[in-house]
């Protein structure tokens, strides 16, 4: 089996990537590196069924040769890189699914998208269920980053259903684990490069807005399990891939701390807009159809990104 991952060399794109060579498959990446990092993938470069391609998505994709499946993850995916890169984001969202899709036609591959929990906005229902339609600012900051996954979606389906091709959603909710960058603006990453600094954690708002945090072995397993699954009418509908244990902002930063054994101190600012004041994904599709949950324990997964972050900032 051959893959293409688009956005191959980002903290998912890698671990996905992996995932699949440790399973036997042949994987091309394809990242121009603005969010990604040739570090991420330097322990499988070497091997003979991996080979990377430093491409923009964006323009159009050639590949030589048959391709089982499109892996479509490039995209900035933290509030730091899409405020910053708001054009690049709604490109990447747009001419990138639709250049990726492309390929997968062409190919006559399965198209795999990965969608994220921020299509529900700051949702007025909890937990989130795949037919929630959201309530979403497309005006607002995040609106860059939310309405081009909304559109990713949408032509997704639109290829689905016009050209008859095999393509899957996932909604990937917070994840974590080793390979995030220590500057990607993410809670968990804030939190333990803080921790591990001495600095102050910086809690937006009064810290009781809710998050779930799935490790990344967690979400790569469902992600495949989705991947591989049997075509079906029931694969046309997103997937929530995400861990359904709901978590505040205050208990994360408290749990940190403990397992840093830090001495930083809790700092609340004010709440950035459209922050979402609840995230949690209603998981049953999943375990139903794809046999799928999450296992690792929140404690061990974060001794093992605290791990990672001591290697990075020495």
């Amino acid at each position: 089996m051959r893959a293409v991952v688009t956005g191959g060399a980002g903290f998912l794109g890698s671990h996905l990537t992996e995932r699949l060579l440790s399973a036997d498959w042949h994987v091309l990446c394809l990242d121009n590196l603005l969010t990604g990092s040739l570090r991420n993938i330097e322990s499988f470069r070497v091997q003979t069924a991996y080979e990377f391609r430093e491409h923009n998505v964006t323009e159009h994709i050639e590949v030589p040769g048959d391709v089982d499946a499109v892996f479509h993850f490039a995209s900035p995916a933290s509030p730091v890189d899409y405020l910053k890169m708001p054009i690049q984001t709604l490109k990447v969202g747009s001419l990138g699914t639709h250049n990726a899709l492309g390929l997968a036609k062409a190919k006559n591959a399965r198209f795999i998208m990965a969608s994220t929990s921020e299509v529900y906005g700051d949702p007025l229902v909890n937990p989130q269920t795949e037919d929630y339609w959201g309530n979403v600012n497309p005006l607002g900051p995040r609106g860059v980053y939310d309405e081009a996954k909304r559109f990713s979606e949408a032509i997704t389906l639109g290829y689905r259903r016009y050209h008859g091709m095999d393509t899957r959603i996932v909604r990937i909710f917070n994840t974590y684990g080793p390979r995030m960058r220590p500057d990607d603006g993410r809670v968990v990453s804030n939190f333990i490069v803080q921790a591990l600094r001495e600095d102050p954690l910086t809690v937006y708002g009064r810290g009781d807005q809710t998050r779930s945090f799935c490790f990344v072995s967690d979400l790569i397993s469902g992600i495949v399990k989705l991947a591989t699954a049997p075509a079906s009418d029931a694969t046309e509908t997103p997937f929530n891939i995400g861990n359904p244990h709901e978590r505040t902002v205050d208990e994360l930063a408290e749990r940190i701390l403990k397992l840093t054994g830090s001495k930083s101190v809790i700092e609340h600012r004010p709440l950035p807009e459209d922050d979402p004041r609840v995230r949690c994904p209603d998981i049953t599709r999943a375990r139903t159809l794809l046999g799928w949950q999450p296992e690792v324990d929140i404690d061990d997964g974060l001794v093992q990104t605290i791990e990672y972050f001591k290697e990075v900032l020495k």
